[in-house]
């Protein structure tokens, strides 16, 4: 936010009490000379079980920002960018709070995430009557994108794109007869599942569905970890050729563990929850070994700025890029363009300006060309398909190429 200029001819109490009410203002006019710093905040599991996954995302928007800072990414910027934070756990409960945490900081003017679908839900109708704009990385439940919110936008396809095209690759890639499809109960595990489970039949797969609840371990789930050994043996009772899993690598690997326990030998296969080496960890690679996962999120190219990411996110965090680490990347320098291109159109950066702005945007990130259907949906909807093999994730090709094969 800028400061306006005070006439001189303003009482000096006026003149106070005029810079007072400006300063606490959270949308001022660029026409401020003095106040060139705006914060982007993140929403995400940044404790917890799946904590994992929001890490590999908030250290890349911390990336995108400091890339933005010392002209990397835009030349030069006429204003500073600031970070915040706020952790969810990635869950629907603890969401409200982490909205209004970021919301009530004045200084905030827009948000990459929610991360997770159920966590999104619940906070973006805090978000919308903020007229906050959040963009989230991953959240991929079809119905977020159907409650009339003017501020929201994601970077990757949604489950109607990811299931279906998940459920044409295990018909036809991997020649699966019969499917076992549980889920979480969480909004985004009961999404993918459900139009994973929709399709296979479409296909003609023999198709057995089961929820069972994430647990009170892994996430905000009221499942335990007792549940697992008995799903598992009715699982491997029915002997089916794939087990598709939708939710999160924590109770993903509870669940794999059980079913090697139990003797199933068949296919593992997960969505992009579960991409995380941490699923391996708690796995165990000789039980993770051979998983299949899918995702709409992409593997780094080779370009300069893929380079530098991956280069400046290791150092920074410690630890590779990993799931939606890139797309984070991409989120922030989305909202960054629309904030850049406002001031070079004399508008204010506030946060109804850059929402009305993303709507317009035309963006090349290093995932993708990033440009927002009216409902805040991306265009486009490529579904990667990972492996487990040595221990490490190996990408295998799109579900469309290995469909046809």
């Amino acid at each position: 936010m800028h400061r306006r200029f005070v006439k001189l001819g303003v009482p000096f109490v006026a003149a106070g009490l005029v810079l007072g009410m400006l300063a606490g203002a959270a949308s001022a006019s660029n026409s401020h000379a003095a106040a060139k710093s705006y914060t982007i905040g993140y929403e995400g599991p940044l404790s917890g079980g799946n904590s994992a996954l929001g890490l590999l995302q908030n250290n890349a928007v911390q990336v995108a920002i400091a890339f933005a800072n010392q002209g990397k990414t835009f030349g030069k910027l006429p204003f500073k960018l600031k970070y915040t934070q706020a952790d969810d756990q990635g869950s629907g409960t603890n969401s409200p709070a982490a909205a209004n945490q970021l919301i009530t900081n004045g200084n905030v003017v827009a948000v990459v995430g929610p991360a997770f679908s159920g966590a999104t839900k619940a906070a973006e109708p805090l978000f919308n009557a903020a007229h906050m704009a959040t963009v989230s990385p991953s959240a991929t439940n079809p119905l977020l994108a159907q409650e009339g919110w003017n501020n929201f936008f994601r970077v990757v396809a949604d489950d109607n794109v990811q299931g279906p095209s998940d459920a044409d690759y295990i018909a036809k890639g991997l020649k699966a007869k019969s499917v076992y499809v549980v889920n979480d109960a969480t909004a985004y595990g009961s999404g993918v599942a459900g139009a994973t489970a929709g399709r296979l039949t479409h296909d003609g797969v023999k198709v057995t569905a089961d929820t069972v609840d994430g647990t009170t371990q892994c996430s905000d789930g009221t499942g335990d970890v007792t549940e697992y050994p008995p799903e598992a043996a009715k699982i491997a009772a029915a002997n089916p050729s794939v087990v598709f899993y939708g939710g999160y690598y924590c109770d993903f690997a509870l669940l794999a563990k059980a079913l090697r326990s139990a003797g199933y030998k068949g296919q593992l296969f997960s969505d992009d929850g579960s991409e995380d080496p941490h699923y391996i960890l708690d796995a165990g690679a000789s039980v993770a070994n051979g998983t299949e996962i899918s995702s709409p999120g992409a593997a780094l190219g080779t370009t300069k700025l893929d380079k530098q990411f991956a280069s400046a996110f290791k150092a920074k965090a410690g630890f590779k890029v990993g799931e939606y680490s890139p797309e984070s990347f991409d989120c922030t320098n989305v909202i960054i363009d629309a904030m850049k291109t406002l001031w070079a159109a004399k508008k204010p950066i506030t946060r109804a300006n850059i929402a009305s702005e993303l709507h317009k945007i035309s963006y090349q990130g290093i995932t993708k060309l990033v440009k927002f259907k009216t409902n805040g949906n991306i265009y486009g909807g490529t579904i990667y398909v990972y492996k487990v093999v040595n221990g490490s994730l190996t990408l295998l090709g799109t579900t469309k190429a290995l469909s046809a094969k």
